[in-house]
C-alpha cells in the first residue's frame, strides 16, 4: 500500500500556472504604467483579475478536477448574487432617472 493517497499533480503544472499568474500580474501593472484611462482601464483590470482568480481556483484549489455538481455548487451562488446586484443597479438607475424627470 502506498503512503501517498489521492490524486497527484506534476510540479510542472504548478510552475506553468505561477508563470502565467506572473505574466497576468505584469500585464495588470502595465495598465497603470501605460496610464490607460476610462472604461478600457477598468475593463482590462477586471479581466486580468478574473483570469488570475479563475486560475487560482481551478488549479490551486483543485476545482478543475472536481465533479461538475460540486463546481456548480460553488460557482452558481456568486453568479446568482451578481445577477441580483445587476437587477438592483438597473432598478436604481430607473428610479433615479424617473425622479429626476418628475421633480424638475
Amino acid at each position: 500500500m502506498s503512503a501517498q493517497t489521492g490524486q497527484q499533480h506534476p510540479i510542472g503544472l504548478y510552475l506553468k500556472v505561477w508563470l502565467l499568474l506572473f505574466v497576468l500580474s505584469a500585464m495588470s501593472y502595465m495598465v497603470d504604467y501605460l496610464q490607460f484611462q476610462g472604461m478600457l482601464r477598468w475593463t482590462l483590470i477586471i479581466t486580468f483579475m478574473l483570469l488570475k482568480a479563475g486560475l487560482i481556483v481551478a488549479v490551486f484549489m483543485h476545482m478543475a478536477w472536481e465533479r461538475m455538481a460540486f463546481v456548480y455548487a460553488i460557482l452558481l451562488p456568486p453568479l446568482a448574487l451578481l445577477v441580483l446586484v445587476w437587477l438592483m443597479w438597473s432598478e436604481a438607475d430607473y428610479t433615479f432617472l424617473t425622479r429626476l424627470s418628475f421633480f424638475r
